[in-house]
Formats: C-alpha cells, sequence, structure tokens
C-alpha cells in the first residue's frame, strides 16, 4: 500500500513540473519545447544583421565612391601661393623631388629642403654644369661635359666619381648604383659604380659595334643596366636595347648581357626603369616595355603612325602626344597602360613647352602657362602666372612647386 502512495505521489509531482514547465515555455514564447522556432528566430536575427551590416557598407562605399568621383572630376580656377622663397641665382638652381623632399643644386653645391626650402642638409662642390638624376632617396649630380659625380641619399653624401673622360650622361638607381656614359673621343664609355662611387664595371663601345650610346637606365635593385645604342648601317638607322646583368644571372653571359632586341628603321632615344620588374623604350615609332628583374623580355610592342611631339611616363603609364588633326585642337594626347592597352586619348590645345608625369599627375607648361591633368585626363586647372616659369612639379596631395625667375613658391589650387 505504501509503495501505491509513493507512485501516486510521484506522478503528482511529475504533472506539476510538467506544468510549470509549459507555463514557463508560454511565457517565453514556447522556445524550450519548440526549439525549431527559437532557431528560426535566430537565423532571422542574423540575416537581419547581416542586412543591416550591407546596408551600411553598401551606404560607405557609395559615399567614398562619390567622394573619389568628385575629386576626380573637380576642376579648380584659382591658385593660393602658401611658401616663397626668393634665390639670388635662380638661373642656375635646379630643383628636384627627392622622396617627398627638394633636391636644390647648383654649380656650387646642393641641398635637402623641405617645402619651406629650409635644408636638411647642404653640400659644397664646384661644376660648371650640373644636372641631377633622382630615383627614390637616391640622386647623383654629374657635371656633364666635365668630368666630376656626386652621389648622395637622404643623409647626404655617399660618394664622389672622378672620370677619366667626359660626362654625358648619368643615371641612378633606388639602390645607388650610377650607370654613366663617358665621351672617350674615338670611342665612348659605359661604367657602373657603386653608392660610394667605387668602379664596378666599364665597358668601351664602338659606333660600328654595339653602336653610339643614346640613354641608360638601372634597374631598382641595381643588378641590371639597360643601354639604347644606335648605329647607322649605309642609309639604314638601327637601334639595339641591351640588359646587362652584374649579379649572378649574368656572370656567364658574354659582356654580361643577358637579353637584347633589335629594331631596324628605328630611333631609341630614351629608356627609362618603370619599377623593379618593367623597363620602357620609348621609340620614334612608339614604346616597347619589357619585364623581368633578372633577364627583362619585351612583353608590350605599340606602334603608332603619327608623329610623335612629346613623351612622359610614370610606374604604371606611358603618354605620348601627336599633332592633332582638329583644326581646334593642336594636339592629340594618348595614354597607355604597361600592357599595352590605351587608357584615354584626348585632343587639346595647350601650347606647352615641357611635359611630365609628377606622382600621379600630368603636368604641361610654358613660360607663363600651367595645365595639370590627372591620370584619366580630366583637366583639373588651367591657367597663366605672374612671372616666367622654369620648372613645375608636384610635391604632395595638391600641393605644387612652382619655380619662377624670381624665385621658388609652393602653390596650391583653389
Amino acid at each position: 500500500m505504501a509503495n501505491i502512495f509513493k507512485e501516486i505521489r510521484k506522478k503528482h509531482r511529475r504533472k506539476k513540473l510538467l506544468a510549470q514547465r509549459a507555463k514557463l515555455e508560454q511565457s517565453q514564447g514556447g522556445a524550450a519545447g519548440a526549439p525549431e522556432d527559437y532557431q528560426t528566430r535566430l537565423l532571422k536575427h542574423r540575416h537581419a544583421t547581416m542586412k543591416r551590416t550591407l546596408i551600411i557598407v553598401c551606404v560607405i562605399a557609395a559615399v567614398a565612391a562619390a567622394v573619389i568621383l568628385f575629386i576626380e572630376k573637380r576642376s579648380y580656377r584659382n591658385y593660393t601661393v602658401l611658401q616663397t622663397s626668393e634665390q639670388e641665382d635662380i638661373v642656375s638652381t635646379g630643383y628636384v623631388e627627392m622622396d617627398g623632399r627638394i633636391l636644390r643644386y647648383s654649380p656650387d653645391g646642393v641641398s635637402l629642403v623641405n617645402s619651406d626650402m629650409e635644408p636638411y642638409w647642404s653640400y659644397l662642390y664646384e661644376m660648371q654644369n650640373p644636372v641631377a638624376d633622382v630615383k627614390g632617396d637616391k640622386a647623383v649630380i654629374a657635371d656633364v661635359d666635365g668630368t666630376f659625380m656626386e652621389i648622395f641619399d637622404k643623409e647626404g653624401e655617399t660618394g664622389s666619381v672622378t672620370t677619366s673622360y667626359t660626362i654625358v650622361k648619368a643615371r641612378i638607381s633606388k639602390s645607388g648604383m650610377v650607370a654613366a656614359i663617358l665621351d672617350g673621343g674615338d670611342s665612348t664609355w659605359i661604367n657602373y659604380y657603386a653608392p660610394d662611387g667605387s668602379l664596378i664595371a666599364e665597358n668601351q663601345t664602338h659606333v660600328e659595334d654595339p653602336g653610339y650610346p643614346m640613354d641608360i637606365a638601372v634597374s631598382d635593385s641595381g643588378d641590371v643596366m639597360m643601354v639604347t645604342y644606335q648605329f647607322v648601317d649605309g642609309s639604314d638607322t638601327t637601334s639595339y636595347v641591351a640588359f646587362y646583368n652584374f649579379g649572378d644571372v649574368g656572370q656567364n653571359e658574354d659582356d654580361r648581357i643577358v637579353s637584347g632586341y633589335t629594331y631596324e628603321g628605328v630611333v631609341i632615344p630614351q629608356i627609362q626603369y618603370l619599377d623593379s620588374s618593367h623597363a620602357a623604350a620609348l621609340r620614334d615609332d612608339g614604346f616597347s616595355v619589357y619585364t623581368g628583374p633578372q633577364i627583362p623580355k619585351e612583353t608590350t610592342s605599340v606602334e603608332v603612325e603619327n608623329e610623335i611631339v612629346s613623351t612622359f611616363f610614370s610606374d604604371k603609364l606611358i603618354g605620348m602626344v601627336f599633332k592633332s588633326e582638329d583644326k581646334d585642337k593642336q594636339y592629340t594626347m594618348n595614354v597607355y597602360s604597361l600592357n599595352g592597352n590605351l587608357k584615354f586619348s584626348k585632343d587639346f590645345n595647350i601650347p606647352y613647352t615641357d611635359i611630365k608625369m609628377s606622382r600621379d599627375s600630368i603636368l604641361l607648361y610654358n613660360d607663363s602657362q600651367i595645365c595639370v591633368m590627372n591620370s584619366r585626363g580630366v583637366e583639373k586647372y588651367s591657367g597663366t602666372v605672374d612671372g616666367s616659369i622654369n620648372d613645375f612639379f608636384k610635391i604632395g596631395w595638391n600641393r605644387y612647386l612652382l619655380v619662377m625667375d624670381s624665385g621658388v613658391s609652393v602653390i596650391k589650387f583653389s
């Protein structure tokens, strides 16, 4: 009998517990008793959260795109002078950007300055015709038609060179290696120097073989030197582009030439290393791009029919200017990617004497006018300035250095 009452009490407690649980489930929406409904609501909550996050991301992206588009399309009508520095001998002083700073050089010396023309360092020398070449935070200043070169980095002088023959041209790499063309009279020399000025290699060339060196360039690493030669066979002009590797890759090659390309009936006056693995040859009938850090291969060749008036380039773009067939527009500008695709073509009527790419902008100017375009060909500013312009280049976002006959000014557009 006791066992029977015991079982009855157990059943009663069980029913009571079940009733309490049912009541609790009802107050909580049935989550404990209906796991399927709880999972459904959880999934809906997650979807709602993801939807809100996606909407926020899309709104931020749309705002960012609108801002970028506004900046891309915006044009300026005026400029403001932020800083002016008067120089006593502005005609013989040169300026070039050097890793966000300004290298100022003259026949008497060189200094690295900020946009306020305040020096980080200065160095004195004597040259008759100094010409600077800068890559990254390295620079070489060569006395063209003289026999002296100075090599610098952002901290100051790293080395100097006194050559046996007169200097025609000197180029530097991001690693500080320097290549120079020297005029030896009956023959021409191409010498290669370390950042401290010590001679690494020298190569004597002749007009007959492989030709007269027109230009030189050095890879960022300093391992590869690029040279363009020109020679005449009868009435035909031929150009030859050679790549010399001074690292391990080139030690078993004849004259260390790891690759070379011949162009018959073509003149190649200018070559340039664009980045660590791309080099370009600017031909009189177009351009070629070579790819490869150690053994460069020609990967792009673009030929044009119109006569090329000017060329310019950056690490991503190559531009060419031709005479326009439009009577109302004097010039046509074509800008290409490194794979040869035409990025844009633009007719314009700016009577420029100089054109260059400075940072991400295309700059055109003459002695009294300046014009700035972005890398998509959108004209950002065009106008005249007071005085005579010697040089013009970009030093920061909406910051430009304007070198005048009366001094140097840092300007911004508004």
